[in-house]
């Protein structure tokens, strides 16, 4: 592959991790706005459904988790080897994790809204997770996608003397948020619970239908798992063919030399 298409791949990944990133971090902030109040956190909530559902923030968010799970598929299909440090390591495991959170967002709040005319607020959603008991996994999902992205922005301004320098602050800004947006749900939760802790019934036209939208999540999980399993399959397939060739030529054929070449 050439360094110009290389490039243009680079920029193309950054670009849609940063639109994937500002969705994070905005729902990362409106989680942190409960610790006020649920009021405040609704309204935060408002803000972001208009903009995400909006024309061109649904281009954006979405084409932008196409486009970065498309070519996280051309990373993974080739690559050569897997020896890699361990922060590559978590980056890339933090943003495998990433889609699962944009499916379960995509089916639970997007796809109900357009098929059922279900109006996600923060005491709705948090009364499905707690009826379904899955509100830990809804904060477990959104850290590692955060992880992830900030370690893909940090490997590129790293080389920047005023990123080194601001280092220690964006640190603590990496951490801290997340755990202010953790706090920020349980407030919520707890808020909605109640000081009885009765657990408020929920949306009766989103129980007639969770079936049919988990059945829906559960196929998209299981597209994507089969994906990343195939990509991975069939680049180590190719690894395997390609390293075959080579022991067949002997060194300095002309054959050879072009077989490494594709390989390079």
């Amino acid at each position: 592959m050439s360094a110009g298409v290389q490039s243009i791949l680079r920029r193309l990944q950054l670009g849609s991790g940063l639109v994937m990133l500002t969705y994070l971090l905005l729902h990362l902030v409106n989680h942190a706005l409960g610790i006020w109040s649920l009021d405040l956190a609704g309204r935060g909530l408002i803000l972001a459904l208009r903009l995400w559902r909006s024309i061109p923030g649904t281009i954006a968010l979405y084409g932008a988790a196409t486009l970065h799970f498309s070519l996280a598929l051309h990373t993974i299909y080739g690559r050569r080897h897997w020896v890699l440090p361990p922060a590559e390591w978590i980056r890339l495991w933090a943003g495998l994790s990433l889609p699962l959170l944009l499916i379960r967002h995509a089916v639970t709040t997007r796809l109900a809204s357009s098929l059922y005319g279900f109006e996600p607020d923060y005491e709705r959603v948090i009364v499905v997770l707690l009826a379904s008991g899955t509100q830990g996994l809804q904060l477990a999902l959104l850290a590692p996608g955060w992880i992830h992205g900030c370690l893909g922005l940090w490997f590129r301004l790293r080389h920047f003397p005023w990123a080194r320098r601001l280092r220690p602050a964006l640190l603590a800004f990496v951490v801290l948020l997340p755990l202010l947006s953790a706090a920020g749900f349980i407030r919520m939760m707890r808020a909605v619970v109640g000081q009885r802790r009765i657990l408020p019934p929920a949306d009766a036209t989103l129980v007639i239908h969770q079936a049919a939208l988990d059945a829906t999540r559960h196929n998209l999980v299981a597209l994507y798992l089969a994906l990343i399993a195939s990509a991975l399959i069939l680049g180590q397939l190719r690894n395997v063919f390609e390293r075959r060739r080579l022991r067949k030529h002997p060194v300095g054929s002309p054959a050879k030399a072009g077989v490494e070449r594709r390989c390079g």
